[in-house]
């Protein structure tokens, strides 16, 4: 399972339909508009880490 970094909704990384892929490191998403919203900015949702512990705040 993964985080969609953008609204943290947990996501199946099996049968996501969105994801992408920025420096090195695939991001998954729970829909269209959370990847285009990240990859518009993705500095502001990488805290420079790989995202595995990341909660909502």
């Amino acid at each position: 399972m993964a985080i969609d970094l953008v609204c943290f909704r947990t996501v199946d990384k099996k049968t996501a339909k969105e994801k992408t892929v920025h420096e090195g490191i695939t991001y998954y998403f729970c829909s269209k508009n959370c990847r285009v919203e990240f990859e518009a900015s993705p500095e502001n949702y990488i805290s420079g880490d790989d995202g595995d512990d990341l909660v909502p705040a």
